[in-house]
């Protein structure tokens, strides 16, 4: 398991408590689980992701993980529609462990409300939130 200061957390991105992240890129959100997810879940071995076009509300659950340690639920950071997921994930679901970030998103969304995003954890509350809970 890695130290809290040797995660990899992008300046960017906007956290959850469920440890999941959200990038903003132009009027859509890039969505994830962060490095401390994928950590803490070990070997990422299936990925059960959303339809395309289905609708959730912030903090609905939209798919599962399935490691070797655990299944794990994932939960919407923000309301929206669901774009596009990440197939790459079907057949090379390892990804979020090598790349959370780049190759491992899971799904862009049309936000139903960009207010949602601005109240997620920066990088800085996010680490505080961890160390806490230490």
């Amino acid at each position: 398991m890695k130290e809290i200061k040797e995660l990899k957390l992008p300046e960017d991105a906007r956290y959850t408590e469920d440890h999941e992240w959200a990038i903003r890129e132009g009027s859509e959100i890039k969505v994830g689980i962060n490095d401390y997810a994928q950590d803490q879940l070990g070997d990422i071995v299936f990925v059960e992701l959303p339809p395309v076009g289905e609708s959730f509300q912030k903090g609905n659950e939209f798919g599962t993980l399935e490691s070797v340690k655990a299944v794990a639920d994932m939960y919407m950071p923000v309301g929206g529609k669901i774009l596009e997921v990440n197939a790459l994930l079907e057949d090379s679901p390892e990804l979020l462990n090598s790349s959370p970030y780049e190759e491992g998103w899971i799904v862009r969304i049309k936000p139903d409300n960009t207010e949602d995003f601005n109240n997620l954890m920066d990088k800085e509350t996010y680490l505080k939130m961890l160390e806490e809970a230490k």
